[in-house]
């Protein structure tokens, strides 16, 4: 049993480097089967069809930054200030992951768009909880202002537009 389901880790693994270069219309299960070195049929055999494999990996990348978050701990007035370095290290180590939650609320599909519209939700509500038991005022104003800054630093590190934030690169 961990024989498959390292598998099928692995088809996840290489499914975020797939759709992260070639976008969800583009990409195919036959290219993440490649990738992985197995046969489609075997992806299917985890996967229902390519959009339950896509929601399996932005299910990953959107936990990843969720349990990012939810382990900073910091004083108030270092608390945002922390997320976002917290963050900036995801883009470093994960940056296909990030590109796919970026470009994932874009993806016209019924299922997929509400599945990701559930989990920006989850993650504006985690932040706006977070920042409350800071004792952050206007909590849930902050939190949609987080969200739209590491919306704006993920564009400008994919872009290469350092200008967007403020002329610094944000992962050296």
């Amino acid at each position: 049993m961990a024989v498959r389901e390292d598998k099928k880790e692995q088809i996840i693994d290489n499914a975020v480097g797939v759709f992260a270069e070639k976008g969800y219309y583009k990409a195919t299960t036959a290219m993440v089967a490649k990738a992985s070195g197995v046969t489609q049929p075997y992806v299917f055999h985890f996967f229902a069809n390519k959009e339950e494999l896509y929601k399996a990996v932005i299910d990953r990348a959107f936990s990843r930054i969720y349990d990012t978050f939810a382990e900073v701990n910091a004083p108030a007035d270092q608390l945002i200030e922390t997320m976002g370095r917290a963050f900036t290290q995801i883009i470093q180590t994960h940056r296909d992951e990030v590109l796919m939650v970026m470009q994932a609320h874009a993806i016209s599909d019924v299922g997929i768009r509400e599945h990701v519209r559930k989990l920006f939700l989850t993650i504006f509500e985690s932040l706006t909880m977070k920042f409350e038991r800071a004792g952050i005022s206007q909590a849930k104003e902050t939190a949609a202002h987080f969200i739209g800054t590491g919306l704006l630093i993920t564009v400008a590190e994919v872009l290469n537009l350092p200008q967007l934030c403020n002329g610094k690169n944000v992962v050296e």
